[in-house]
């Protein structure tokens, strides 16, 4: 089994900044994409950001410019660092990745348990 652990939301004002953390553990060869998700109230998840194990990254239009991912592959480990947080972006934020448990498995993918960041206005 793989899971993904998250961390580091939390409540802050409009114009603050917030890092969030996942560690993935157990069966774990390789992981190719690790990313971040979210979804607001009443809303479909949503791409944030993701980064490949080469550091290729790619964000959504909403947070290009104010959000950094980055990855420790040694740790298997993703972080997003959120700056000049505004209101639109509360929500649950959620870690991704696509695992691959042996050299013949194939990448599958899974999420964390989500991790809320609300900014207030």
């Amino acid at each position: 089994q793989v899971q993904l652990v998250e961390s580091g939301g939390g409540l802050v004002q409009a114009g603050g900044s917030l890092r969030l953390s996942c560690a993935a553990s157990g069966s774990i060869f390789s992981i190719n994409v690790m990313g971040w998700y979210r979804q607001a109230p009443g809303k479909q998840r949503e791409l944030v950001a993701t980064i490949t194990s080469s550091g290729r990254t790619n964000y959504a239009d909403s947070v290009e410019g104010r959000c950094t991912v980055s990855r420790d592959n040694a740790k298997n480990t993703v972080y997003l660092q959120m700056n000049s947080l505004k209101p639109e972006d509360t929500a649950v934020y959620y870690c991704y990745a696509r695992v691959s448990r042996s050299f013949s498995d194939p990448y599958t993918a899974y999420w964390g348990q989500g991790t809320q960041a609300t900014v207030s206005s």
